[in-house]
Formats: C-alpha cells, sequence, structure tokens
C-alpha cells in the first residue's frame, strides 16, 4: 500500500509523514507513505494508491481528481486542522478509509 501525500513543494507534508509512518508502524501496518511536490503528481500517481492534498493545494483537487479517475485512483484533501496539528493518525485513518482498508 502506498500513500503520496501532495503539497506545493513537498516538504510542509513530510513532519506529517513522519508522524503518519510512526502510526502506522505502531499499528503493524506495512505502509509505504512520502510527499512530493504538486507539480510530480502525474509521474507518482501510477505508483500510489491514494494521493492526499495537502489544504495549501486544494484548489488544485479537481483536476487532480480527473487525472486519477480513469486510473481508479481517489485523491483527496487533508483536513486542514489535521495538518495544522500534525495529526498523522487522523490522515492515516482518513487515507485507510478512502482505500476500504
Amino acid at each position: 500500500m502506498r500513500i503520496v501525500l501532495c503539497c506545493a513543494a513537498g516538504m510542509s507534508t513530510s513532519m506529517l509523514v513522519t508522524k503518519m509512518k510512526a502510526e502506522a508502524q505502531k499499528r503493524a501496518l506495512q505502509i509505504e507513505i512520502e510527499a512530493v511536490p504538486v507539480a510530480s503528481f502525474e509521474q507518482e500517481l501510477a505508483g500510489a494508491d491514494i494521493v492526499l492534498l495537502g489544504p495549501q493545494v486544494q484548489y488544485e483537487a479537481a483536476r487532480l481528481q480527473a487525472l486519477a479517475a480513469p486510473q481508479g485512483k481517489q485523491v483527496a484533501v487533508i483536513d486542514m486542522l489535521d495538518y495544522g496539528m500534525m495529526r498523522g493518525d487522523n490522515v492515516l485513518d482518513k487515507a485507510l478509509a478512502l482505500m476500504g482498508a
């Protein structure tokens, strides 16, 4: 399972990725999680099970969802409060729920 987080430059989500990885490890889940800039979305899509967008790039959501839909992939925006508070557990829960896991 691979979760990709996209933000403006791929940097602001790196702390959130660390928290999500720690939560996944605590739950004994084998999940690959990484942060990338939104400009890399198309290159990362094929290998992703789900893509989560940082709130700062939510304006891209409709366009990216349209690109992902033909591949059967989901794109969702991370809740602003969960993002700001770096709640890796909540963001992981959202990703898992969207993947039906």
